[in-house]
């Protein structure tokens, strides 16, 4: 990709960067960087929009990057290519583990999703259905995200935007977590060695002493009748996120008729170009396209 245009606009939020992107039969965007969406004890939450150009009300994506809830950025995007599709993109930032436990991580995700469906007109795509996708860590919190539309115990009270919905109408986790109580259980070595300590940031103890709140943060025991299609992909080689942790919430969907797709990605380890190589992008994208688009008003 080539950088062709660089400029500056100013939003209620702040400055932001626009950056246009132009690539070769490919789909120019923009992206603006830093916007505000919530203040948390002086602690000021952002995200990165990214808006496909010449393209009126497209469908609208949310990104929540890894890094064992620890760690990562909204600067971690696994790819752009949904944007140079057609799709809007945001990429959000949230309150990592060493600044506050769990569930400050997911009270942070559905205020972004409720401000993002709050100024929808004022930024030019369709929020009216949402698609959220994340991977390692972040795949762990958007399907505890989409499993749990309207949870009282996880709505929080961040952002300005209360009276609107955080509900999301598709998920996609790469290779993420799903069950709390048993992931250690099935961790290899270097599993246990990633998280062990990362549990301890995010839960202020391990499963086992933190019972209740390990099955809060577990999408397994939220799946109901009511929740969104999802589609899990996962490397059956990962030596750090266990497979069986998407094997339990594809059974779980499955148990009660919700519909899911499972892609196992052969020989993949733990991320890697093969989870967004042409295949598994356009198996994504055909996933997306089956959910969002019917009802969007995009071109």
């Amino acid at each position: 990709m080539t950088v062709i245009q660089r400029s500056v606009r100013w939003w209620a939020t702040g400055v932001a960067l626009i950056v246009a992107i132009n690539a070769p039969a490919q789909q120019q965007f923009e992206m603006t960087a830093n916007i505000l969406y919530g203040t948390v004890n002086g602690h000021d939450l952002k995200l990165d929009l990214y808006l496909p150009m010449d393209i009126t009300n497209p469908p609208l994506l949310i990104w929540v990057h890894g890094g064992a809830w620890r760690g990562g950025s909204k600067e971690r995007l696994l790819t752009t290519a949904f944007v140079e599709q057609g799709y809007a993109m945001a990429s959000v930032d949230f309150r990592l583990s060493g600044d506050a436990m769990f569930p400050a991580q997911i009270h942070d995700i559905k205020a972004a999703i409720r401000f993002l469906r709050g100024n929808a007109t004022s930024f030019g795509y369709d929020a009216s259905r949402i698609g959220i996708l994340g991977t390692s860590s972040g795949g762990h919190l958007v399907a505890l995200v989409g499993t749990t539309n309207g949870h009282d115990n996880l709505e929080g009270t961040v952002g300005d935007y209360l009276d609107q919905s955080s509900d999301v109408q598709a998920v996609v986790s790469y290779f993420g977590a799903s069950n709390l109580t048993t992931i250690l259980k099935q961790s290899t070595p270097h599993g246990l060695s990633v998280r062990v300590p990362a549990l301890d940031l995010l839960l202020g103890g391990q499963p086992e002493e933190k019972e209740s709140l390990a099955r809060l943060a577990s999408p397994v025991f939220h799946v109901d009748a009511t929740d969104p299609p999802m589609l899990l992909l996962h490397g059956d080689q990962d030596p750090q996120m266990p497979i069986n942790q998407s094997h339990e919430l594809h059974n779980a969907y499955k148990e009660r008729t919700v519909q899911v797709q499972f892609e196992v990605v052969h020989g993949a380890a733990h991320g890697g170009e093969q989870f967004s190589d042409e295949r598994r992008t356009e198996l994504v994208k055909a996933f997306l396209d089956n959910q969002l688009r019917p009802l969007s008003g995009s071109n």
